[in-house]
């Protein structure tokens, strides 16, 4: 436990040290430490407006992804993003995701609203234009092919009290304990420093034999060893897509 406590000491002193603000008319703009598909960093927006704040992206994820050919329109792509937005309480408003929140619940929020769009933008990240197959969809058939009884899209809340949203939780058998599935499309350090701090956060509060998986898309690009080593280092198992048969048996018992 006291090792627990540590890692997620440690998570919020990183946070606090890399996060800057910077305020400008009645905005202010909240510059944080998680990077995006472009390996820039996440930038949101905070506002009073009346007795609540509104926190913002302004439009930047959904717009960037249909500048770079990752058109959003199809019932199911809709329906991918509805999803993954109600896990982190974070709506749509025109082209922007903004969540609103009070004083007191401020924390819990911007890191829903940081989680939420890093989900989204993982989620409908494409190597190519235009390709119609997104890897997210492509695990879930991959799961259905192997035989593998899941729920998907299912939220914990940790013991920071902050919600962690898993793409697919496994249940448990007589053969094998729970097991939780994060979909990393887009493996990079923000990726899976958020996929760490979601498992360290939740582990304490789940069956004590659960086990992690992250599976990563390395068609197309190459994983550097370092985004597996720190995944091992908090007892999360990589599965790279391309070894994904190697996992079938496990997921599947």
């Amino acid at each position: 436990m006291s090792t627990t406590n540590d890692l997620i000491s440690r998570y919020y002193d990183w946070l606090k040290a890399k996060t800057n603000w910077r305020e400008f008319n009645d905005w202010v703009e909240i510059t944080t430490p998680y990077l995006d598909r472009h390996n820039d960093c996440i930038q949101i927006y905070l506002k009073r407006q009346g007795s609540e704040w509104v926190l913002t992206d302004d439009g930047y994820t959904l717009t960037d992804l249909v500048q770079s050919g990752c058109e959003i329109e199809t019932p199911r792509r809709k329906a991918l993003l509805a999803t993954t937005l109600n896990g982190f309480g974070v709506r749509q408003s025109l082209d922007a995701l903004e969540i609103r929140t009070t004083e007191e619940n401020f924390p819990l929020h911007k890191h829903n609203l940081v989680q939420a769009i890093l989900a989204v933008n993982d989620l409908f990240y494409v190597a190519r234009a235009n390709v119609e197959s997104f890897f997210f969809e492509d695990v879930a058939l991959w799961l259905d092919t192997a035989d593998v009884r899941y729920t998907s899209r299912v939220n914990f809340v940790g013991r920071s009290r902050y919600n962690h949203q898993f793409d697919f939780v496994v249940p448990k058998s007589k053969r094998a304990p729970e097991r939780i599935l994060r979909v990393i499309n887009n493996p990079n350090k923000g990726y899976a420093q958020s996929a760490v701090f979601a498992w360290v956060d939740t582990k304490d509060v789940r069956p004590a034999n659960s086990r992690a998986f992250a599976i990563l898309n390395d068609r197309d690009r190459q994983i550097v060893n370092s985004i597996q080593d720190a995944l091992r280092n908090y007892e999360i198992t990589p599965i790279t897509w391309s070894k994904r048969e190697d996992f079938s048996e496990q997921l599947a018992a």
